[in-house]
């Protein structure tokens, strides 16, 4: 079997970084392993198993600069819901910042927010 495991976030500040992916987007701390180089292993998954964000703290002013914009400010990370009314209420009353109103759309209920860097997220329960 293949399959994806991780993708990395290049994040500012590990401890703040954790903060946000576990109490506002409510994930959880998979791993968080101190380095040799002074860097950490750090995971974080939004449940169960699959893919895994591994949130790795900018090194020099190239990948600084790559913070917030990954994707060249499209979405780029898609966090599937079972419960799109539960979740966008709980991100919501932790501050997340959502760009839209939610949306019904053929494919699923959806709306898209910001995490703590900018990086732009769907939230989406697909449809039946």
């Amino acid at each position: 079997m293949r399959r994806i495991a991780l993708v990395t976030l290049v994040v500012d500040d590990y401890d703040e970084a954790i903060r946000h992916y576990t109490e506002a987007l409510g994930f959880r701390l998979v791993e968080d392993t101190p380095r040799p180089d002074g860097s950490r292993w750090v995971v974080v998954q939004p449940g169960g198993e699959g893919t895994g964000l591994l949130l790795a703290r900018a090194k020099g002013d190239q990948q600084r600069a790559r913070i917030g914009d990954q994707t060249g400010g499209r979405v780029g990370f898609f966090l599937y819901t079972d419960d799109f009314t539960r979740d966008h209420a709980r991100m919501l009353a932790a501050g997340v910042t959502f760009l839209e109103e939610p949306r019904h759309e053929p494919y699923g209920s959806v709306a898209v927010f910001q995490d703590l860097y900018g990086n732009r997220w769907d939230l989406l329960q697909p449809a039946g």
